[in-house]
């Protein structure tokens, strides 16, 4: 059984969406985040960490929030630009922007000791990484769901907060590397 890395049930809720609930199941592991300017090697990096740990097939995503006229900040330090100065403090910063344009990228990596095409290899575990973008604008705080930036991100005239989880998958991120990446396992 494929196991993803993580210990947030929506991300799992997710994934079955696309791979089934008999595929994978999550796995409650804290493996040490790389720190990078990019989220490719964060993600690579935790999926060979997870993998020894695992000793079998695992998933691993890194995410963030990627402000275009910050040139990609905060992207992969999204979690300590959040948890120390706050959403509503970068909606402040972003607010007298002319261009708030900004994307949520994800990239999820998966490792199963075996070569693959096209890996991320360090020499050591070859991994298979999958990206998955969506665009939109930086807006002020609405709407009361999802979690982290989706209050002030925007995508086609709604923040991510003001969606249901199920319109805000349709259009995730996650689900956007999901889909391929479920693709490319059934063919595996």
């Amino acid at each position: 059984m494929l196991q993803y890395v993580t210990t947030n049930p929506g991300k799992l809720r997710e994934a079955r969406r696309y791979l089934g609930d008999e595929t994978i199941d999550s796995y409650d592991y804290d493996y040490p985040e790389l720190q990078a300017p990019t989220l490719e090697p964060i993600a690579a990096a935790g999926a060979r960490d997870a993998y020894r740990e695992v000793g079998g097939p695992v998933i691993v995503d890194d995410a963030g929030l990627f402000i275009d006229a910050f040139e990609g900040f905060p992207g992969p330090y999204s979690s300590f630009v959040e948890t120390t100065i706050g959403v509503d403090r970068v909606w402040e910063l972003a607010e007298p922007l002319a261009d708030r344009t900004a994307s949520f990228r994800c990239v999820l990596a998966y490792c199963d000791g075996d070569p693959v095409d096209d890996p991320v290899d360090d020499g050591d575990l070859p991994v298979q990484c999958f990206t998955g973008v969506v665009g939109g604008e930086i807006v002020p705080p609405r709407g009361d769901g999802g979690f982290g930036y989706d209050p002030i991100f925007e995508h086609d005239g709604a923040t991510f907060a003001e969606l249901t989880a199920e319109d805000k998958n349709e259009v995730s991120h996650r689900g956007r590397a999901l889909e391929p990446f479920a693709a490319w396992y059934s063919d595996r």
